[in-house]
Formats: structure tokens, sequence, C-alpha cells
């Protein structure tokens, strides 16, 4: 006989051992969110810091870049290259202040350096739970 505790023990074992944890399903994984609100407020950064033309579009294309990659990560979370895509992107963010010349536009600089950085952080730390996703979607 089975008591209440024993029962409620395995019961957690049962539910741990899921394929359709937090981590495997679409719409739940706080990485790929973070991916979104990062290239949210990039693509609108321009709003708010002084940009040119030059620089207002190389914020807004990557920025929305990395919200759509997200999004896609969001929808398929057993999607592995998204997160090697997001990572590109964020390195792409962080060097265009070099590469574009705004380098000299602090408040456009510092948001491409630290949203960069962060989308790289995120995308790394997403990267295994992907890979675990992607294994766990393909042993169905």
């Amino acid at each position: 006989m089975v008591d209440r505790e024993t029962h409620g023990s395995l019961m957690e074992v049962i539910r741990m051992s899921e394929p359709r944890d937090a981590m495997v399903r679409p719409w739940a994984r706080p990485h790929d969110w973070a991916e979104v609100v990062l290239g949210v407020l990039a693509a609108l950064s321009p709003i708010v810091v002084a940009t040119d033309m030059a620089t207002a579009w190389t914020l807004v294309v990557l920025g929305a870049l990395i919200a759509v990659d997200g999004l896609a990560s969001l929808a398929m979370p057993g999607m592995v290259y998204g997160e090697g895509i997001q990572i590109v992107l964020g390195a792409l963010l962080f060097i265009a202040p070099w590469v574009m010349s705004y380098s000299a536009m602090t408040g456009a600089a510092w948001t491409s350096w630290v949203i960069g950085v962060l989308t790289v952080i995120v995308g790394a730390a997403a990267f295994p739970l992907a890979s675990t996703a992607h294994r766990t979607a393909g042993s169905h």
C-alpha cells in the first residue's frame, strides 16, 4: 500500500519527467521573452536617443530582427539555430557603433553595446534549453 506522501512524491517525479515542461512548451521560455523585449527596446530606442538616419535604421532593423527571432524561438522552442541567430544578431548590434560610425553618439552607441551584450548572453543561455527541447521533440 502506498501512503499519500509517497504517492505525492511519485506524482512529482512523473510530472518532472514529462517532456512538455515549461522549457519545451511554446510561448513559455523566459529567455525568448527577454530576446523579444531586448529587440523591441533596440528598435524603439531611436525615439529617445539622438541618432542620424543610418543609426536609426541600424537600431530599428537589428532590433526588429532580434525581436522576430525571439518570437520564432517562442513559437518553436526546439529551433536550436534560432539561438545561434540570436547570438550573431547580438554581436552585430554590439559592433554596429564602430561599423556604422556612430560610436560618438553616446546614447545610441551605449544602447547598441548594452543590448548587444545582453542579447548574446540570453541567446547563449537559451541554447542548451533549445537543444533539450529539440531532443525531446525528436524523441516522440
